[in-house]
């Protein structure tokens, strides 16, 4: 499989916390099909319920 580098820019409170923002996108990524990617970004962004819900069976 192909390697892509890309420049991006993390939103957070502290570098620690942008850190830990990209390293846990850098998991999902790697452990995700590109089709579970965006069927996972699709619903975070438009049902706000199945997203509680997740967060709430996560503990965060």
């Amino acid at each position: 499989m192909s390697k892509y580098q890309y420049e991006i820019t993390i939103e957070a409170k502290t570098e620690t916390e942008a850190d830990a923002k990209m390293t846990a996108l850098t998991t999902l990524a790697s452990k995700l099909s590109q089709k579970e990617l965006t069927k996972l970004a699709h619903t975070i962004v438009n049902d706000p319920v199945k997203t509680a819900l997740a967060k709430k069976y996560l503990g965060v």
